[in-house]
């Protein structure tokens, strides 16, 4: 985590978040079981983002080349990443839309 943190912005922009994350989720979430995915909703973006932090290095460990099907493997890293994200903002939205008593 260390090295990923060191290495990589979006890994520390994600452990901001995640930070900033526990607290929110206590003053967001209706329930205590709310409140515990909506952590879990920012773990897993941090999650997906070491897995495609982890396919990259490796990709450019095999090859600096410009190589088509590398750049599709890191494409769909790049892709599970932005599908966790708006996973993760769904979870948040709902959490708040239920806050406010509209749901």
């Amino acid at each position: 985590m260390i090295f990923a943190a060191r290495s990589e912005q979006a890994i520390r922009e994600e452990l901001v978040a995640l930070a900033l994350a526990v607290p929110a989720a206590w003053l967001i979430g209706a329930t205590v079981m709310r409140r515990v995915e909506l952590i879990c909703a920012v773990a897993l973006v941090l999650v997906v983002e070491l897995l495609n932090t982890a396919i990259e290095k490796l990709a450019d460990r095999l090859t600096l080349d410009r190589d088509p099907q590398i750049g599709r493997v890191k494409d769909m890293g790049s892709a599970a990443v932005g599908v966790a994200l708006v996973m993760g903002a769904a979870f948040w939205l709902f959490a708040l839309v239920e806050r406010m008593g509209l749901i």
